[in-house]
C-alpha cells in the first residue's frame, strides 16, 4: 500500500532539507534524495500499467454536482483525445509519466473517464475503515488491469488514517486490480491535505493560494488524486518505480512532495500561474476552462522534480 503522508514527519522532513540545502546553497528539493544512495529511485522490476485505462469513480457521502464535475473534469483533461489545446495543460503533465515507460521499453497508458457511481446514503456509516474502502472500490463491476476505481470521501466522512498519517492512499488487491482513496480534507485537515490552499498545521506560515475551483476541499482532492493516480500506474503492485522503502515509498509525485512550479521550497510553493480575474493559482489549464494545481513529478531521467510551470 502507498499512503499519501501529510503528517508531522513530512512538516519536519521539509525543514530538514530545507536546512541541508541552504547549507549546500541551493534550494533544490530533490537534491537529497539524489544524493542519498541508500534510497535511490528506481525501477524494482515490476508491473507498471500500460493501455487505456478506465478511471472509475465512486462518490460516497456528500458531493454536490459541482464538486464532482472538478473531479470529472480532471480526469478527462487527462485523456489525450479530449484535452485542451490551452498550455501548459493537464494533459502535458500527464504524458511527462511516458518517461517512466520508455527508459523499460514499455508502451505507456491512456486515462479515460470510466463509470460514476454515487453513494450518497452512506451505506456504510460515516466512519470507514480501510477494509469499506476495498468494499466500495470493488462495488464497480469490471476490475482488472485496465481499471482504477477511485473511492472519493466527503467532507463529513472519517477514514482509518485519514488526517493523521495520510490523506489518501493507493492499493491493489489479491486479484490485482488497483484503486485509489482520496478524502476531502476542508473541515478536519486541510492544513495538512489541502495545502497550498490552507495554511498548513507545521512549518512556515506563508498566506494559503486562492483554490482555482473556488473549493478548498475539491482543490486540494485534486493534488492528492493526481499524485496518487502517478504513483497508481508507476508502482501499482509495490514492485515498479519507488524510492526508499517498499512499505513506505516515494513514488512518481510524492517523491516531490511540496513542488508545485519552478523555485519552490517548503512552505512556497513555486512559481505558479495566476488567474488575473479571480486572483487563483494554478499551473495546468483542463476541460471546461478549468485550471489545476497539480503536483511536480519526479523526472526518472534527469532525477529532478519535474513542473509543468
Amino acid at each position: 500500500m502507498a499512503s499519501l503522508l501529510t503528517s508531522t514527519f513530512i512538516f519536519k522532513l521539509f525543514l530538514i532539507i530545507y536546512i541541508l540545502q541552504l547549507t549546500s546553497a541551493t534550494r533544490r528539493l530533490t537534491e537529497s534524495s539524489q544524493n542519498d544512495q541508500r534510497f535511490p529511485f528506481k525501477y524494482h522490476k515490476g508491473t507498471l500499467l500500460t493501455g487505456k485505462i478506465s478511471i472509475n469513480l465512486i462518490w460516497y457521502g456528500n458531493f454536490n454536482p459541482s464538486q464532482r464535475a472538478i473531479i470529472s473534469d480532471f480526469i478527462t483533461s487527462l485523456s489525450s483525445p479530449y484535452t485542451t489545446t490551452t498550455q501548459p495543460s493537464a494533459a502535458s503533465w500527464w504524458k511527462s509519466t511516458e518517461k517512466y515507460y520508455t527508459l523499460i521499453n514499455k508502451s505507456p497508458n491512456t486515462l479515460t473517464l470510466g463509470t460514476q457511481i454515487l453513494n450518497q446514503d452512506y451505506a456504510l456509516g460515516k466512519s470507514l475503515t480501510t477494509n469499506n474502502i476495498v468494499k466500495l472500490a470493488s462495488s464497480v463491476a469490471q476490475k482488472d488491469r485496465n481499471t482504477i476505481n477511485i473511492v472519493l470521501t466527503s467532507a463529513d466522512v472519517t477514514v482509518e488514517g485519514f488526517c493523521s498519517s495520510k490523506c489518501g492512499t493507493h492499493d491493489s488487491t489479491s486479484s490485482k486490480f488497483v484503486y485509489v482513496w482520496v478524502g476531502n480534507s476542508e473541515t478536519q485537515c486541510p492544513g495538512q491535505c489541502a495545502w497550498p490552499f490552507h495554511q498548513p498545521v507545521y512549518g512556515p506560515q506563508n498566506p494559503p493560494l486562492v483554490a482555482p475551483n473556488n473549493d478548498v476541499g475539491l482543490d486540494g482532492m485534486v493534488i492528492n488524486v493526481a499524485t496518487l493516480l502517478a504513483g497508481a500506474v508507476t508502482n501499482p503492485f509495490g514492485s515498479g518505480y519507488f524510492q526508499g522503502p517498499k512499505e513506505a515509498p516515494l513514488e512518481a509525485a510524492s517523491a516531490c512532495t511540496g513542488v508545485y512550479g519552478k523555485g519552490a521550497y517548503p512552505g512556497y510553493a513555486g512559481d505558479l500561474l495566476v488567474d488575473p480575474t479571480t486572483g487563483a493559482s494554478y499551473n495546468a489549464n483542463g476541460v471546461n476552462g478549468r485550471k489545476y494545481l497539480l503536483p511536480a513529478l519526479f523526472d526518472p531521467i534527469t532525477s529532478s522534480c519535474s513542473t509543468v510551470v
